[in-house]
């Protein structure tokens, strides 16, 4: 970090106090802290001031803007995440820290709320106020944002609701864009027989280090943790479940919108070769980056050119509309982190034997049609092309694609089979995969469209489950009581998740895990939730048919 937000009278009085302060210490710094309605814990680093939230359902304690690793800056640039330094005085813990260098782009569903820095490995926490002796499980959320987005400080991710019903909730930040995924011949020389490449991963890797290490001073059961995320933040859950770094680090996860069939939709990026279709490796895109900026691969100086272009040099304007680009990777099967893709993992059974709730929305694309029409089109019109029983495959997304006119509409079709084939029907694989271990699976769908757009929209896009999830609707003027209704259900299936590693509901029967043979789901609907053989499975075995040719 460049700097501490340290308060300079906390410091100025509790200089001499020593990060091993015992429990007579601690109690003096919240009984001077209660005034302010600030609250003070310990963590191994040093003492941190948060904010005591009382005029709310459960008095809640938060903590904003704690370093879990050094600023990766300068020469840590492009380098796995350092441990945080210890600090003196109280750190003061009661503001966002910057998110993430990125480009922001209009229409973003999760806003951040203040500015961005390189310096921007911070973490939040959310705990019960009451009775925090108590061990209470812990959830890990992974923010989405297609790996160049997003960050912590989202209204939409706050944890308060997750505090309010006995949870200790944690979000972070990790590097983003080329800042977060970035590979070149240099760094691979340099690194040795360190892992290169994946930084945003290895900074989660870093965050669910710190959880283990310190949530106890929060409340938090280190041996109770779920770990979640949703787009970005489910694939990397799926990234987790596979790794050998990340063993150890959590007990149970759920994985919302995560992908997983990245061989089937071409997308697999290796670090140092090029993948089956073509694709560029990780080197070989950081290289063509490097050109575009005059640094040339053969200069000696290279890495140390790359490493001291200003921040807004690295973007390069990089965010969602344009990240298919061959200067930049994303993350990359590096042969540490990330051995292999999620598809070959779970098929070969490699992933971790542990709780797995695991969904998606029913229309996840459904705005392409909007905002790329011809796009949209493009997708039905040679999907169409390459089926093997066109009449089959259209027959299966009936009535939903059919004009007034009774002719398909390509927009429309072209956007629903874009999000089966990257996240309904993949989220099924996963599910089917799984479920042939020894290991507790459920799927769930979401798709629910709120009461204030029935009728404008098709279906539940992709990332419209998270306010339900976060219980946040209070901050929408315009829910409904059944919209209140869906978020309650959706809510209280997460928690219980975390608490017992089942979501099925306190009252009567318990949800059916996961086989392909019932192919029984979880749906969030009008009705708030309800169990049901997949309404969807001709559409999506289409797409697996398809994904099979």
């Amino acid at each position: 970090m460049n700097t501490l937000r340290v308060s300079r009278i906390i410091t100025a009085i509790f200089m001499s106090i020593s990060i091993c302060a015992n429990a007579q210490d601690l109690t003096e710094l919240n009984e001077q802290a209660k005034t302010t309605h600030n609250v003070i814990t310990k963590t191994q680093l040093g003492f941190v001031k948060g904010v005591s939230v009382i005029d709310t359902k459960s008095p809640v304690n938060k903590f904003l803007g704690i370093p879990y690793a050094q600023a990766p800056i300068a020469n840590l640039r492009w380098q796995k995440p350092k441990s945080a330094t210890p600090w003196q005085g109280v750190l003061d813990a009661t503001q966002y820290a910057p998110d993430c260098m990125q480009v922001p782009f209009m229409g973003d569903l999760a806003p951040l709320k203040g500015p961005l820095s390189e310096d921007c490995l911070y973490l939040n926490i959310w705990t019960p106020a009451q009775d925090a002796i108590r061990k209470r499980p812990v959830m890990v959320w992974i923010h989405g944002g297609g790996f160049v987005n997003g960050g912590s400080s989202a209204a939409i991710y706050s944890g308060q609701s997750f505090a309010e019903s006995g949870v200790v909730f944690v979000s972070f930040n990790y590097r983003l864009g080329r800042f977060g995924f970035f590979a070149h011949p240099e760094l691979s020389e340099q690194s040795k027989n360190t892992p290169v490449g994946n930084y945003g991963l290895m900074d989660q890797i870093a965050a669910l280090k710190w959880v283990k290490n310190n949530i106890t001073h929060f409340g938090g059961d280190p041996n109770n943790v779920t770990l979640f995320g949703e787009s970005a933040g489910g694939r990397s859950v799926n990234v987790h479940m596979l790794s050998p770094q990340s063993e150890g680090l959590f007990h149970k996860v759920i994985v919302q919108s995560g992908g997983g069939r990245s061989d089937s939709t071409e997308t697999v990026v290796y670090l140092n070769k090029k993948g089956t279709r073509g694709n560029l490796s990780a080197e070989d895109a950081g290289v063509q980056f490097a050109n575009s900026v005059g640094i040339n691969t053969n200069d000696k100086e290279a890495l140390a050119k790359l490493r001291a272009l200003p921040a807004e040099k690295v973007l390069s304007g990089l965010n969602m509309m344009n990240a298919n680009t061959p200067t930049y990777s994303g993350p990359m099967i590096d042969s540490s982190i990330v051995l292999t893709t999620d598809e070959v993992g779970y098929a070969q059974g490699q992933q971790k034997k542990i709780p797995l709730f695991i969904g998606s929305t029913d229309f996840e694309w459904g705005f392409l049609k909007d905002y790329n029409p011809q796009g949209a089109i493009a997708i039905a019109t040679e999907t169409l092309k390459s089926v093997n029983n066109r009449v089959q495959f259209t027959k299966a997304y009936l009535p939903f694609v059919l004009a007034k006119n009774g002719e398909l509409n390509y927009p429309l079709l072209g956007s629903m089979i874009f999000g089966d084939k990257r996240f309904v029907e993949p989220a099924r694989y996963i599910a089917s995969k799984a479920s042939m271990n020894d290991q507790p699976i459920w799927l769930y769908r979401f798709n629910y469209v709120p009461s204030q757009l029935k009728g404008k929209v098709d279906g539940a896009y992709h990332a419209t489950e998270i306010p339900f999830v976060f219980n946040i609707l209070e901050q929408n003027l315009s829910a409904s009581q059944n919209d209140f209704k869906v978020a309650s259900a959706m809510h209280t299936a997460w928690v219980r998740f975390a608490k017992y590693s089942d979501p099925s509901p306190k009252q009567g029967s318990a949800w059916p895990t996961y086989n392909t043979k019932d192919n029984r789901i979880i749906e969030f609907n009008e009705n708030g939730s309800e169990v049901k053989q997949d309404p969807l499975a001709n559409r999506l075995n289409e797409i697996t048919n398809l994904i099979s040719q």
